[in-house]
């Protein structure tokens, strides 16, 4: 995929001459384009220079207040130096600043932004509504009915596991503009069969192409929603519920999109038929309609940057110690996914496992998971909640040791590898330019804020 404007923008930004940015988005152009002539492909370069052009015009507007509303605050620090999406400390460093930001206009939803929680919640009358999204796997664009299907399935978990049930589907598919038009329905078909096996329907969705006409390849971006209702307040398992003396049960996990993804590119492709279950989903609408949820503090699936992250993320929201028995968490991975980790030296606690790990007071844990087991899904306690230290521990080797995130989750991929788990970059600077960054954003909302509300007085005289 090339992106034609960001790159007349970048060549523009480092003093190019026209006539040479013209000549790099002309070859740009011949290599994606089939069947283009070359004198079809200046005709496309010209117009597209020009655009840029008098898009980056606007920013040297006399009118400071257009000036301010097109530009945005720079934090000179790319996504991928500061591991955005790699789900480690730098993506659970954004994603505050941006719960934050989301959180501004002293609203009150039932389970916000600020909880990072797996979905969000909002009273309406009697009923506690939950929302969750989930993106596709960026890896997967080549493989529409996976990715359709994995991230269908990662939706209604973060909605399940909050004690909701899953009502309806929504979705938001980008395809860049050379990609085939059977991507779409190969994405909406894997989609389907969670969809139709669940009893969950897909009601609405958006669909378009991947920036326009500036943006040529095949790319595939998207994501899919789900909406669900809590029929009862104390059936919400939000992480703010766990409590001291919890037994963690964990069940078994053959992984989503992450998992996916490492078995296509390392040449495992066995591993892939294991992921395609729904498993997770019928245990939770098994605890729901037995009412076994009541029993049950709180619910979250392993996924974001695995049990590393997940972990930590729980202690600051609930406000409690964990600890966490590595090797028991490893043995409730799959066989065939477990093997292929090991292989590829790739760590089971650092990695999305899509396992579900339930917080169970203890008198209740054996009931909750001996009914589970009837189902025929293995589940086994895997760790317990402390009061204090009020952080994540784990038992290797019978020996108590800090459960941290890295920088980046485990390393799944071979290109992911090459980049690294840890940051290249002094950590505490990339934090400081950020904030600048997320400071300036609150400064601008602030400004139009107060510009916009004025506007809608008006309105109503």
């Amino acid at each position: 995929m090339s992106d034609l404007e960001g790159l007349a923008n970048t060549l523009l930004d480092k003093n190019f001459p026209e006539s040479e940015v013209k000549l790099r988005l002309i070859d740009e152009i011949l290599t994606f384009k089939k069947g283009k002539s070359k004198k079809e492909a200046e005709k496309i370069a010209d117009a597209i220079l020009r655009e840029v052009l008098r898009s980056r015009s606007a920013k040297q507007s006399r009118n400071k207040i257009l000036r301010k509303l097109i530009d945005y605050p720079r934090s000179n620090v790319s996504m991928g130096v500061m591991g955005v999406g790699s789900r480690g400390e730098g993506d659970i460093f954004v994603h505050k600043l941006i719960a934050k930001l989301a959180s501004f206009g002293g609203l009150s939803p039932f389970l916000g932004p600020l909880s990072l929680d797996d979905a969000g919640m909002v009273s309406f009358g009697d009923l506690i509504i939950a929302v969750a999204v989930d993106g596709t796997h960026s890896r997967l664009s080549n493989f529409p009915f996976l990715a359709g299907f994995h991230v269908t399935r990662a939706c209604l978990r973060d909605v399940y596991v909050k004690g909701a049930k899953p009502v309806a589907l929504f979705d938001d598919l980008h395809l860049a503009d050379d990609g085939d038009i059977g991507k779409l329905f190969d994405f909406v078909a894997g989609i389907n069969v969670v969809s139709s096996l669940m009893k969950v329907p897909l009601v609405a969705g958006s669909t378009l192409r991947v920036g326009g006409d500036m943006v040529i390849g095949e790319r595939m971006v998207s994501c899919v929603g789900a909406v669900g209702i809590v029929k009862a307040k104390n059936n919400v398992t939000a992480k703010r519920n766990i409590r001291p003396g919890d037994i963690i049960l964990m069940s078994e996990g053959a992984g989503g999109g992450t998992i996916t993804t490492s078995a296509i590119y390392s040449g495992n492709f066995d591993v892939i038929l294991e992921t395609l279950n729904l498993r997770f989903l019928e245990v939770c609408d098994f605890l729901l309609e037995s009412n076994l949820i009541s029993k049950i503090h709180s619910m979250t699936d392993v996924t974001n940057g695995g049990i590393r992250g997940d972990a930590n993320t729980i202690c600051r929201e609930a406000g409690v110690g964990l600890v966490v028995d590595g090797e028991a968490v490893e043995k409730m991975v799959n066989k065939k996914v477990l093997e292929m980790l090991k292989h590829q030296s790739i760590d089971p606690l650092g990695v999305s496992l899509d396992s579900l790990l339930m917080f169970v007071p203890k008198d209740f844990s054996e009931e909750v998971r001996s009914q589970i087991r009837k189902l025929g899904v293995r589940v086994e306690p895997v760790g317990y909640v402390v009061d204090k230290p009020k952080k994540a521990k784990i038992i290797v080797n019978g020996k108590l040791l800090d459960l941290k995130p890295k920088f980046r989750e485990s390393a799944y991929t071979e290109v992911k590898k090459v980049v690294g788990e840890e940051s290249s970059t002094n950590k505490a600077e990339l934090e400081k330019m950020v904030k600048k960054a997320f400071y300036s954003s609150i400064k601008k909302r602030n400004f139009f804020l107060k510009i916009v509300r004025r506007s809608m007085l008006r309105g109503k005289r």
